[in-house]
């Protein structure tokens, strides 16, 4: 029988995720079933939505119980297969958790990204977070030509394909980041306007000279103050896409805000996205942005980091801002 390592949720985190928040466990595999495929994988997806997935409740997915598998975005190959649509050697991926091995009934799998790319890009660029910067900006933030965007935690994943498909839409795009060095990334690689180091710069004073005439779209991956202080320059009509919060997840109780009236001054508007909701559309997605990788249009930055047992270090790496790019851990 195969051993199957496996993370698995130890206890509900206070604060930052800690290592004894999870425990490694190894595991024989079951014998598989009919209608069932065994799957190896070869890399997880690590995304801030990760830290959510860890309280109790349900939000719009469950908690994931104590003693569960952690839940995770993963890509991998298929081993064995008593699945009438998968073949040994199949590349998919799906919500198979941090395991070495995943038995699944075929279900909500979709095909991994094609040979000509890396099979990591299948959970990042070409997988969720891909999904979601496209159906981001361009179905709540309706971007039109001419147009000033404003993104935060724009060198990560989600923010930097949302800056440069902003591009493509012909818009002004100004990005929010922490450091020099992701800020030179921003505008000398991805092509960005200008940038923001929120670390050493006064957000509210950068954006009166760079946006005298407002943001029509912000893109918010961060929450908390600058959230807030993004709200000041709203446009007329401007949109505000909430896609994440990760300034906040670790907190006790989330930051209300004081300049949210600017919504109704702005006549704007503010949505969340939740890329669950797009999966139906994802071949729309991922038409588009496997054209722009190819052509060049898209630049695509992994920070790969391996071993398993990693697990619990890495995922801190997206809260303390140590990671630059998407964030994949690789099964050694």
């Amino acid at each position: 029988m195969k051993k199957n390592t496996q993370v698995l949720l130890a206890a509900r985190p206070q604060g930052a995720v800690k290592a004894s928040d999870f425990r490694i466990d190894m595991n024989e595999l079951p014998e598989l079933q009919a209608g069932q495929l065994l799957i190896r994988n070869h890399f997880i997806s690590l995304d801030p939505a990760m830290r959510g997935w860890m309280n109790a409740g349900t939000t719009y997915v469950r908690g994931v119980e104590i003693g569960e598998v952690m839940r995770a975005f993963t890509v991998g190959i298929v081993e064995v297969s008593k699945h009438p649509a998968f073949q040994p050697g199949d590349a998919v991926q799906g919500l198979l958790g941090v395991q070495e091995y995943a038995v699944s009934n075929g279900e909500h799998l979709l095909p991994a990204a094609g040979k000509q790319f890396p099979l990591s890009w299948s959970i990042g660029a070409l997988g969720m977070p891909g999904l979601t910067a496209y159906f981001g900006l361009l179905d709540k933030g309706q971007p039109k030509a001419g147009e000033t965007v404003l993104v935060s935690g724009a060198a990560g994943m989600v923010g930097s394909f949302v800056g440069q498909i902003a591009k493509l839409k012909g818009c002004k795009v100004i990005g929010i980041a922490g450091g020099a060095v992701k800020c030179r990334y921003l505008t000398e690689v991805l092509g960005f306007d200008s940038a923001i180091d929120y670390k050493n710069e006064d957000l509210h004073a950068a954006l009166k000279t760079l946006a005298p005439e407002g943001v029509h779209i912000y893109f918010d991956n961060v929450g908390g103050e600058i959230l807030d202080k993004a709200l000041l320059h709203l446009a007329f009509g401007a949109r505000v896409v909430l896609c994440g919060a990760i300034s906040q997840y670790n907190e006790a109780s989330y930051g209300g805000l004081k300049n949210y009236l600017k919504l109704v001054t702005a006549r704007g508007t503010m949505s969340g996205i939740i890329v669950l909701d797009y999966f139906p559309r994802a071949a729309e997605a991922i038409r588009d942005l496997t054209q722009w990788l190819n052509d060049g249009s898209l630049q695509y930055k992994e920070h790969i980091v391996e071993g398993i047992e990693q697990f619990p270090a890495a995922l801190n790496m997206l809260f303390t801002g140590e990671n630059f790019g998407k964030l994949v851990l690789k099964i050694s």
